[in-house]
């Protein structure tokens, strides 16, 4: 499905929408509808019962979403958190330079300086993408951050996060002394991040105001105890950024142990990089051959990275591979950094006395990536019908409770869906049209089981208090009793978990 026909049925269906959509819409803004709100949250607690439940010492915090100046200045943002890009000195439109040589350089501009994007352009005759002109211009990079004046003076400054990871770094004194003052120690944070982005496109893909899920495990770099052999075999689709270099993006399926004996990789971040495929795959459903672990070069990685390998998946309405996600070793980076701006000393002490300012695995996500990516991968035609095939622990609408005909069966249907709500089961109760539009509204929305109540349910014969459940992909219907109900449907909407370490 093309990217245009995607969003036409998502919107439709009440996913998401453009910002302020009656005036037109606002670029890199999305809102989200009943949909893809509850998608949304589905997706987020899937991701924190996976990474979460990753390790008894890993937890979940809720920071403020602005920061004081001296920390984005103290992170290498203010100075490094910049995008290059092109301005066309007719139009007066600005473009993203990866964006604008995306055709004559594929791999993208990372690395690149602003002259040197200069000279490609100049060499290559690129026009502008709006009026066609080669009047192409490359100023000095563009800062993506979100600055705010605030205080009663105004004269103080704050910025809108980059980020959620910052706040991570910063909240880890205070996590220390609240958690069992051990390492590894794993803070996670779900919400809002900000980039002032040059000029968003790929609808929810790139935007200015959007949802991260990021952990980042504080831990000793002399000590950093794993089950690796758990993982040794198993296989993972790897680009590593040598073979690149040598012409190939082809993914080569390595196993966990010799990425680490071969690869020289440390076993952590290889233990890590397992059980983050494990989540795309396992959890989200992605079949194998979509995605892929893509090594960045010296050059193309975050600049505060010492490891990074992007998640990609293959997406056929963006026709090929896109970054959703990722696995970073930032070293002593940040707190390093935020040491020497707050004039603190980040370093903990060891049982033993042995002094150690921890290293950072980042554990980066995007949940908005994510659900365009699920939704590309798992909706589909089937026949003459639209179906969402979600696992169910994602389903935005778990169940469906239909009474057969409303006037007659509407008070026991409602009595059944409040019921299965008490249950923790959402539901949503659906008494307009036939049964068969109903049973396809269900499908394109993944709702995976259906309940019908009929003459049999509030009869006086042998399915009394009886309903039948109809299963979203077989499309098989079965009577299961309605005190057995709940317990039945039940286990089909609890996200897998990993195997604690």
């Amino acid at each position: 499905m093309k990217s245009d026909e995607l969003f036409a049925l998502l919107r439709r269906r009440g996913v998401f929408w453009p910002t302020a959509e009656i005036y037109g819409g606002a670029q890199g803004l999305y809102d989200y509808g009943p949909l893809g709100r509850a998608l949304k949250r589905r997706i987020e607690d899937a991701w924190a019962a996976w990474f979460v439940g990753l390790s008894h010492d890993y937890y979940l915090i809720d920071p403020s979403e602005i920061l004081p100046e001296a920390v984005v200045r103290a992170s290498g943002h203010l100075e490094n958190f910049t995008d290059p890009e092109v301005v066309c000195d007719t139009c007066h439109n600005a473009f993203r330079a990866d964006t604008v040589l995306e055709k004559v350089r594929p791999e993208g501009v990372d690395g690149l300086t602003s002259k040197e994007v200069e000279e490609l352009v100049r060499a290559k005759g690129v026009k502008c993408p709006s009026c066609g002109a080669t009047t192409l211009s490359v100023p000095p990079p563009f800062n993506l951050m979100f600055g705010l004046d605030y205080g009663v003076t105004g004269h103080e400054r704050a910025y809108l996060r980059p980020e959620t990871a910052q706040s991570s770094y910063l909240s880890f004194p205070r996590m220390w002394d609240v958690g069992r003052h051990a390492l590894p120690l794993g803070i996670a944070i779900i919400g809002k991040a900000y980039r002032n982005e040059i000029a968003p496109r790929q609808l929810v893909l790139r935007m200015r105001s959007f949802e991260q899920a990021e952990l980042q495990i504080f831990f000793d770099p002399e000590n950093f105890p794993l089950p690796f052999e758990r993982v040794r075999d198993e296989k993972l689709p790897v680009v590593r950024a040598a073979r690149r270099l040598a012409g190939s993006e082809e993914a080569v399926a390595t196993s966990a142990g010799d990425l680490v004996s071969v690869g020289a990789l440390p076993e952590f971040y290889v233990y890590h990089l397992v059980h983050t495929y494990r989540y795309y795959r396992d959890v989200l459903g992605f079949p194998a051959e979509r995605i892929r672990l893509f090594e960045k070069s010296d050059q193309e990685r975050a600049f505060y990275n010492r490891i990074q390998f992007d998640v990609e998946v293959a997406l056929d309405s963006m026709a090929g591979f896109k970054e959703i996600g990722a696995v970073h070793y930032r070293g002593d980076y940040d707190l390093g950094r935020h040491g020497q701006g707050s004039g603190k000393d980040l370093s903990v002490t060891l049982t033993g006395g042995r002094s150690v300012l921890p290293h950072v695995l980042e554990l980066t996500y995007g949940v908005d990536r994510s659900l365009w990516a699920v939704a590309d991968v798992h909706l589909g035609k089937d026949g003459d019908r639209t179906v969402w095939r979600l696992p169910p622990y994602l389903a935005p609408v778990p169940v469906g409770v239909f009474p057969l005909i409303p006037k007659e069966h509407g008070g026991y249907a409602l009595k059944l869906s409040d019921d299965l709500a008490a249950e923790g089961i959402a539901n949503q109760l659906d008494d307009s049209g036939t049964i068969g539009k109903r049973y396809a509204r269900m499908d394109e929305a993944g709702t995976p089981f259906c309940v019908t109540v009929d003459s049999e349910t509030t009869g006086d014969g042998l399915n009394r208090d009886t309903v039948t459940v109809r299963t979203r992909d077989s499309k098989t219907q079965e009577r299961v009793p309605v005190s057995q109900l709940a317990a039945r449907l039940a286990p089909f909407f609890r996200p897998p978990r990993p195997r604690q370490s």
